[in-house]
């Protein structure tokens, strides 16, 4: 393998990072603008629906009469928007969550890749005579490309489990979460 083919392949190595490492910043800006948005609208609802109750509960003379407003109507929208608060938040957690487990996944496949084009050209060019070292480097190879597995099952496993621990707040605050899409 020539110095400018291999010169070549890290410049494209390098391109390939930086470009999933500007999706993933993508990803990372466009969740924190949609959780900003979300808040946004929760507090000009909120606010909306304080005047208004307040105007409402400025009308009855009756302290019972206010209280069953309050606890019927006031208390029961609350949960209602807390509810569709949370859901809207999980969404954005959850879509922004798979965006970049599916980025880590492309980057990871593309270095498997790169790393078996370089073992293959390697020990195609090797000079006769250095079979066992070809023998030795491809079992090194080998071992990376096992240590590639176990990276990606990690990965995996890592954005698994913060879905589950989302799913599990969910669960313990009584909102149900809106279901997994399959990809």
């Amino acid at each position: 393998m020539s110095k400018k083919s291999f010169d070549t392949k890290v410049v494209q190595g390098q391109q390939r990072a930086v470009e999933a490492t500007k999706a993933a910043g993508r990803v990372a800006i466009e969740s924190a603008q949609a959780i900003a948005h979300i808040n946004q609208q929760a507090t000009q609802e909120l606010a909306e629906l304080i005047q208004k109750r307040v105007s409402e509960l400025m009308k009855t003379q009756d302290p019972k009469t206010a209280f069953d407003y309050i606890h019927a109507e006031v208390l029961q929208d609350a949960a209602k928007e807390i509810s569709q608060y949370h859901n809207q938040l999980l969404q954005v957690l959850k879509s922004g969550n798979q965006e970049l487990t599916d980025i880590a996944e492309k980057m990871i496949q593309e270095s498997k890749a790169d790393l078996i084009h370089f073992v293959n050209d390697a020990t195609d060019n090797a000079p006769l005579g250095s079979e066992a070292y070809v023998s030795v480097f491809k079992t090194s190879f080998n071992n990376a490309l096992q240590n590639f597995e176990l990276i990606r099952a990690a990965m995996a496993d890592s954005f698994s489990n913060f879905e589950k621990s989302v799913e599990n707040v969910s669960n313990l605050s009584g909102v149900k979460a809106a279901p997994k899409k399959k990809s």
